[in-house]
């Protein structure tokens, strides 16, 4: 589905991501992990159209991409939730939900993508009426998922989901990021919390220093005792 070859890309001249090149097959979970600034938000920036392109290739469905505004990117099916969730704080949780289909003409499929967000996070419809910045960190994060899904992403990206959550809360959002891939879309999750991601991902890539230095599917880094000693510890 996605495929990057060879992307340098930071925020300045400076090239925070180099040489990377990795696949997101179609109707995959794909997790990026790696340490708090080995270059995963980078990267999913540069892939949004957010960060600027020094070099390589980034193709969608067979057509390239790099080079595209993040609004163009946007309209291909590529939709990002950002690290930190990037809410509009002062609008309530409807009016973050239906900015997320800005694209979007037709009220009767607007209202038909709203019912689908209300269904997998039934808070967000008790909610529906209240500012977003009075939610909890769950439900923020459940906001945030809930407006790229009304995009209809083909490929949805999520950037440090984890951040601020609880431990059980990040779970439950797991939970959820597995229900929206039984629906077909294709995800991409950078995370830090490697032992949970691994055991949802079909296949990860690992960053060190804008490097990726190590890949496989989710089971083999599980078992991979270098993995193990970075990111584990010596119990699971």
């Amino acid at each position: 589905m996605l495929s990057i070859e060879n992307l340098s890309s930071g925020y300045t001249e400076i090239n925070v991501v180099r040489k990377v090149s990795l696949r997101i097959p179609e109707a995959t979970i794909t997790a990026i992990l790696g340490a708090n600034g080995a270059g995963k938000t980078a990267l999913m920036r540069a892939i949004s159209g957010l960060n600027r392109i020094a070099s390589g290739r980034l193709t969608l469905e067979g057509k390239q991409i790099d080079g595209l505004d993040p609004a163009q990117i946007v309209a291909r099916g590529i939709i990002q939730v950002p690290q930190g969730r990037a809410l509009f704080g002062a609008m309530t949780v409807q009016e973050n939900l239906e900015l997320g289909a800005y694209l979007l003409r037709n009220r009767s499929e607007l209202q038909k993508r709203l019912e689908a967000v209300f269904e997998m996070f039934p808070v967000l419809l008790e909610r529906a009426w209240q500012h977003a910045a009075y939610l909890s960190g769950g439900e923020q994060q459940m906001l945030a998922i809930g407006r790229a899904l009304m995009s209809k992403p083909k490929l949805l990206l999520l950037d440090e989901p984890s951040l601020g959550l609880a431990p059980k809360v990040f779970d439950s959002i797991l939970e959820k990021v597995r229900e929206i891939h039984a629906t077909g879309a294709s995800i991409l999750i950078a995370e830090q919390s490697v032992r949970k991601v691994l055991r949802i991902a079909h296949h990860c890539y690992v960053l060190e220093n804008g490097v990726v230095t190590i890949e496989g599917s989710g089971a083999e880094l599980a078992h991979d005792h270098r993995i193990e000693k970075a990111y584990l510890g010596s119990t699971r």
